[in-house]
């Protein structure tokens, strides 16, 4: 398997909508999800799109560590692989969720996101793939989808006063400052 570059934030590839992917079975595509897996693993990520890694297709690897599921929450266990992704929110909820990016290292913000959404798609054997996701899980789909589309966590963002480098949005960017900071 194959390190891949990942694409930062100024590139045009993470700028426009990723094509369709035809043939799932395809030795280059397949070659790609474990190249992307690796990456994803080695740069210490929850989700890589394929435009991070500067190829324009629809095709996403993630995973939800246990740690980061909250309570109620259920998601697939290990490292899931949706091509061709479409997804639906379930209601008008939104909440405000800390997000950061390998395309966009050292910061973290805010993005309001919805709270449930409906995905589908295939996985890398071309099975249909479906359910509803909530939480962080429901996070991470939105914000891998949102690279399909070429859409940056940034461009979500409401207040862009609720993002910093990670050392200090971790620090200070609590829920506490958040809530205060929307009430005024």
């Amino acid at each position: 398997m194959t390190l891949l570059k990942i694409a930062r934030m100024g590139h045009p590839v993470l700028l426009k909508p990723a094509e369709l992917v035809e043939n799932v079975a395809d030795p280059v595509v397949q070659t790609l999800i474990d190249d992307m897996i690796e990456t994803m693993r080695d740069a210490g990520g929850v989700g890589l799109a394929a435009p991070q890694v500067h190829v324009s297709k629809r095709i996403f690897v993630y995973y939800v560590p246990s740690s980061r599921l909250e309570e109620g929450e259920q998601s697939p266990e290990g490292i899931q692989v949706l091509v061709n992704p479409v997804i639906e929110p379930l209601d008008e909820e939104v909440r405000l969720r800390m997000e950061g990016c390998l395309s966009i290292p050292g910061l973290r913000g805010w993005v309001p996101r919805y709270a449930r959404v409906r995905y589908q798609g295939i996985d890398r054997t071309g099975a249909p793939v479906s359910g509803i996701a909530q939480g962080f899980h429901a996070n991470v789909i939105q914000h891998e989808t949102d690279h399909l589309d070429g859409v940056l966590y940034p461009m979500r963002m409401t207040d862009l006063g609720l993002m910093g480098f990670d050392t200090e949005a971790n620090r200070f960017l609590t829920p506490d400052i958040i809530l205060g900071r929307n009430e005024q």
